[in-house]
C-alpha cells in the first residue's frame, strides 16, 4: 500500500541494525494468518539483501528456524516456499539448520529442501542423505500429481558433488529408470493446463503427435529434438535424463565392467548381437548398466539423424548443433566402456563427418568427432588422418576470429597433445594455423598456449616457430587485413594493377607484389624451406596497424612465449641447432615489427636467452666468430640493441678461451680484441667539433671488462688495454662527457677502469681470474670466483693503492 511503509535503501547499503528491523517485520508477516503479496514482496527484498553482498549477512537463529518451518508447511503457497529456500541457500552453511529430507513425500518440497541441504557443503553427510532419499522416492510408484521431474536436477547435483554417495544397487535402480525415460516417452503432445477462467472449455481437443524440427510428424521415439506445443511429464523426464546422461555414464557406467580386448573376437560377436538387440524385447533382460548404454546409444543415433533435418526456427537449429555435440561425446564414452559399440559408431560417425565437414556452422561438432577417432581409430583399425587434416587445415584458417571456438579448439589440442604427437604428424605440421587462434585471441588463450607450445616443438619445428613467435603481431595485422578483404563486395576484390604501387594494406593484400608474402604469413602448415626474410617489406607495409589494440595485445604475449620457447629448446637442442638459433637471434634483432615496447621486451628476452645458449654450447663463440664479430663491430647496435650487444660482448669475454674450446687461438683472440677495442674507442673518443653521443654506461663497462679478459689470455695485449684504461679518467672528466652522462654513471665507469687496470698489473692473477685452467673451468670454486669478481677487483685495488699517509718502505 503506497505510503504505508518507508522504502528500504539499496540492498548493499542496508546496515545491520536496519536489516534486523526488517527481518522482524518479515517474521511477523510469516506468522500471520495469511501469506499474501506483501509477504512475497518482503521475502524477495530480503533475498536480494542477503545475496547482494560479498560479506555474509547474519540472520537471527529463531528467524532461520521460522523460514524452515514455513518452507515445510503444507499450507504454504509455493512461491513463498521457493523464496524461503532461496534465502536459506544464501545463508549456507548455516549452523541453525534442522531440515531433513527423510520423511518428505511431496516431490516439489523434497526438491526445495534438498537444494538447501546440498548448499551446506556436506558437513554432516547431507549429500549422501539427499541422494539416498531421492533414489528411494524414485524407486516406488509416485502418487497422482507427483512428478520425478523435480528430483532429477537434485540427483544430478548429488552425482556431481559426491558420486560415491550412491550404492551399486541404487545406481542400478536409476539406470533402469533412465533407460525407460530415454526410450519410451510418449510421442503424443501434452495437454494445455486449463486456466480455470470463465471461458475455459472443458471439451479440450485431443493432443496431436509430436513433430520433427522440420515440421514432419515424428515416426520414431521422442527425443530432446522432438517438437510439441505442450509436453507430458514423461517427455520432460526424457529431456532431463538426456541432460544428465553424460555425467551419469562417466560416474557409474564403467564400474565393474570388463571390456573385451581389441584382439578378442567376442567384441565383434557382441557388436552383432547388439545390433540385433536394438529391436528386440530381450534388451529388457540385460543388466541395468548395459541396458542404459544400449538405449543411450540408440538415443544418440536418433539425435544425429534428427540433426540432418532443416529446422523451421533458428533456435531449433542451434539446439540441433548442441545436441549433436553431446550425442557424439556420449557415444565416445559408451564405446570406451563397451567396445562392442565401436564398430557401429565408427561407420556412423564417418558418414556424419562427411555430411557436416563442409558446413562452417558445424565446426564445433567436428571436435568431438575427432576426439572419438583419436580414442578409437587404433582399435577399430581405421585411418583417421583425413578427419584430422580437415580439422587442422580448414577450421583455424576460416574461423580463427570465433572466440568460443578458438578456446574449445585450443583446449582440445592441449588435452590431446600427447596423443597427437604419438599418432599423427598433422598436429605439429599445422602449428602456423594454430597460432592464428593466439594471434587473434591472445589474452584469453595465452595460458593454453603455454601448455601447448612444448608439444609443438622439436628439432624440425624449432626454427620456424622461433620466426613465427617474433612475427606474431605481424600475423595479427595480416589476419585483420584478410578479414576486411573478405568482407568487401565481390566487385572490389579484383586483383590490383601490378604497375601501380598499393596505397593501402587492403590494396596490397591483392597486389601481386605482396600476395605471396601474405600467403606465406597466413600459411596453413609448416614450410621450413621458405625464407622468412621475404617478410621484411610486409612488416614495413603493416606498420600502419602497429597501434591497433589487438596487435598491441598480441605483442605483449610474445616475450612470455619466447622465454618458454628457449626453455623447451634447451632440453633437446644440439650444437648445430644452437648455432642456428644464435645466428637467427642476431639477424632477427634487425627485423622486428615496429612497436617500440615490443622491441624492447624482445631484446630483453633474447639477450638473456643468448647467455643461456652460450652456457649450453660455449664453442659457438669460436664457431660463429664471423657473425659475432660482425654484430659486435657495429656501433649502431650499442644504441639500438644495447641489451643484446652487451650480452654478446660479455659472452665473448667469458667463452673466448681455450678452457671452453681447444680451437680457440691467439689470432682469434686478437681479432676479437681489435674489433672491440675499435668499438670502445669509437664510443669514448672526444670530438671537439661534434656533439658527444650518450651510450649505455653498462656497455662501456662490459667492453672494458671483456678487453681485459682477452688481454689476460693473450698477454701481449696487456699494454694496449692498460693504456686505454688509463685514459678513461680523461674521458669521464671531459666537459663534453659530463654534460651527457650523470655523475654516478661516470664514477662507476672510472672505478671499474681503475680496478681492471690494477688487476692487469698482476698478469698471473689476472690470467687465473679471467682464464681458469681446464680442470677448474666449471668447478664450484671457479663459479664462485666469477660470481664475486667485483669484490675481487676491489681487494686487488685496495692492495695496490695504499691508504693516504702510508709511505712505501
Amino acid at each position: 500500500r503506497p505510503g504505508s511503509r518507508r522504502p528500504l535503501p539499496p540492498a548493499r547499503e542496508i546496515q545491520e541494525e536496519e536489516l534486523q528491523r526488517f527481518v522482524s517485520r518479515v517474521a511477523a508477516l510469516l506468522q500471520g494468518p495469511e501469506l499474501g503479496p506483501e509477504a512475497v514482496d518482503c521475502l524477495q527484498r530480503l533475498h536480494l539483501t542477503v545475496a547482494a553482498t560479498k560479506y555474509p549477512r547474519k540472520l537471527d537463529g529463531k528467524f532461520v528456524e521460522l523460514l524452515q518451518t514455513v518452507l515445510c508447511s503444507s499450507k504454504c503457497p509455493e512461491q513463498i516456499q521457493v523464496l524461503c529456500a532461496a534465502i536459506l541457500r544464501e545463508m549456507s552453511p548455516c549452523n541453525d539448520l534442522i531440515l531433513s529430507c527423510d520423511e518428505i513425500q511431496d516431490t516439489k518440497l523434497l526438491s526445495l529442501v534438498s537444494s538447501v541441504l546440498l548448499a551446506q557443503g556436506n558437513k554432516k553427510a547431507e549429500v549422501s542423505a539427499v541422494g539416498q532419499r531421492i533414489v528411494k522416492v524414485l524407486e516406488r510408484r509416485l502418487p497422482e500429481g507427483q512428478s520425478a521431474q523435480y528430483l532429477l536436477p537434485v540427483l544430478s547435483n548429488v552425482i556431481s558433488l559426491s558420486p560415491e554417495s550412491l550404492t551399486e544397487e541404487q545406481t542400478n535402480v536409476v539406470s533402469r529408470k533412465m533407460a525407460d525415460w530415454l526410450r519410451y516417452a510418449s510421442i503424443q503432445q501434452g495437454v494445455a493446463q486449463p486456466s480455470g477462467g470463465f471461458f475455459s472449455n472443458p471439451r479440450t481437443r485431443q493432443p496431436g503427435p509430436v513433430t520433427e524440427v522440420d515440421g514432419a510428424i515424428a515416426t520414431d521415439f521422442f527425443t530432446v529434438l522432438s517438437v510439441g506445443q505442450y509436453y507430458t511429464q514423461d517427455q520432460w523426464l526424457n529431456v532431463q535424463a538426456f541432460s544428465m546422461l553424460r555425467n551419469w555414464l562417466l560416474s557409474y557406467g564403467g564400474k565393474g565392467l570388463k571390456t573385451p580386448n581389441s584382439d578378442d573376437k567376442s567384441g565383434m560377436d557382441r557388436s552383432v548381437m547388439s545390433v540385433v538387440s536394438t529391436t528386440s524385447t530381450s534388451s529388457r533382460l540385460l543388466p541395468p548398466k548395459e541396458r542404459l548404454r544400449e538405449k543411450a546409444f540408440e538415443y544418440c543415433q536418433r539425435l544425429i539423424e534428427q540433426s540432418n533435418r532443416r529446422p523451421l526456427k533458428k533456435d531449433d537449429g542451434d539446439l540441433q548443433k548442441a545436441c549433436l555435440i553431446e550425442a557424439v561425446t556420449i557415444m565416445d564414452i559408451i564405446c570406451k566402456q563397451d567396445s562392442s559399440y565401436m564398430y557401429r559408431a565408427v561407420s556412423f560417425l564417418k558418414i556424419l563427418h562427411g555430411r557436416i565437414c563442409g558446413d562452417a556452422t558445424y565446426a564445433r561438432a567436428l571436435l568431438p568427432i575427432a576426439q572419438f577417432f583419436l580414442n578409437h581409430s587404433k582399435m577399430a583399425a581405421v585411418d583417421s588422418d583425413a578427419i584430422y587434416k580437415h580439422l587442422f587445415t580448414d577450421i583455424p584458417a576460416q574461423l580463427f576470429h570465433n572466440p568460443s571456438l578458438a578456446f574449445e579448439f585450443v583446449q582440445f589440442c592441449k588435452d590431446n597433445s600427447q596423443l597427437f604427437t604419438e599418432t599423427s604428424s598433422i598436429f605439429r605440421q599445422s602449428f602456423p594455423n594454430l597460432f592464428k587462434f593466439l594471434a587473434w585471441n591472445s589474452p584469453p588463450l595465452i595460458s593454453e598456449f603455454v601448455d601447448l607450445l612444448p608439444f609443438l616443438l622439436d628439432a624440425g619445428t624449432a626454427i620456424e616457430i622461433f620466426h613465427l613467435l617474433l612475427d606474431l603481431p605481424c600475423l595479427t595485422a595480416a589476419l585483420d587485413i584478410q578479414l576486411r578483404s573478405t568482407a568487401l563486395p565481390t566487385s572490389e576484390r579484383a586483383a590490383s594493377d601490378p604497375a601501380v604501387k598499393p596505397a593501402t594494406c587492403l590494396e596490397a593484400f591483392r597486389h601481386p607484389l605482396y600476395k605471396s608474402m601474405f600467403q606465406y604469413l597466413l600459411r596453413t602448415k609448416s614450410a621450413p624451406e621458405d625464407a622468412p626474410e621475404r617478410l621484411i617489406p610486409l612488416r614495413q607495409l603493416l606498420g600502419s596497424l602497429a597501434s591497433s589494440p589487438r596487435v598491441v595485445q598480441c605483442a605483449e604475449t610474445v616475450p612470455v612465449l619466447l622465454e618458454l620457447f628457449f626453455r623447451v629448446v634447451a632440453e633437446f637442442a644440439d650444437g648445430p641447432l644452437i648455432n642456428q638459433l644464435v645466428v637467427l637471434l642476431l639477424q632477427r634483432s634487425d627485423q622486428l615489427y615496429e612497436i617500440p615496447a615490443f622491441k624492447d621486451d624482445v631484446y630483453r628476452v633474447l639477450s638473456s636467452q643468448l647467455v643461456m645458449l652460450c652456457k649450453l654450447h660455449p664453442a659457438l663463440i669460436v664457431e660463429l666468430s664471423k657473425e659475432i664479430l660482425e654484430f659486435s663491430g657495429t656501433v649502431s647496435n650499442i644504441q639500438n640493441k644495447e641489451a643484446i650487444f652487451t650480452h654478446v660482448v660479455w659472452a665473448i669475454g667469458e667463452y673466448m678461451s681455450v678452457s671452453y674450446d681447444k680451437r680457440c687461438t691467439v689470432e682469434q683472440i686478437n681479432r676479437f680484441f681489435e674489433t672491440l677495442e675499435a668499438m670502445l674507442f669509437e664510443i669514448t673518443q672526444l670530438r671537439p667539433l661534434a656533439s658527444t653521443s650518450s651510450y649505455a654506461p653498462r656497455a662501456i663497462s662490459v667492453l672494458m671488462a671483456t678487453l681485459t679478459k682477452l688481454a689476460a689470455r693473450s698477454q701481449d695485449l696487456i699494454p694496449r688495454v692498460s693504456m686505454f684504461l688509463s685514459k678513461m679518467r680523461t674521458f669521464v672528466q671531459s666537459p663534453a662527457v659530463t654534460s651527457v652522462y650523470c655523475e654516478e654513471d661516470l664514477e662507476e665507469i672510472l672505478i671499474r677502469a681503475t680496478e681492471l687496470m690494477n688487476l692487469l698489473k698482476m698478469p698471473s692473477v689476472a690470467q687465473f681470474v679471467f682464464t681458469p685452467p681446464v680442470d677448474v673451468a666449471s668447478t664450484r670454486f671457479q663459479r664462485e670466483v666469477n660470481d664475486s669478481l667485483p669484490f675481487a677487483l676491489r681487494i686487488v685495488t685496495h692492495l695496490l693503492e695504499p691508504a693516504p699517509g702510508c709511505m712505501p718502505g
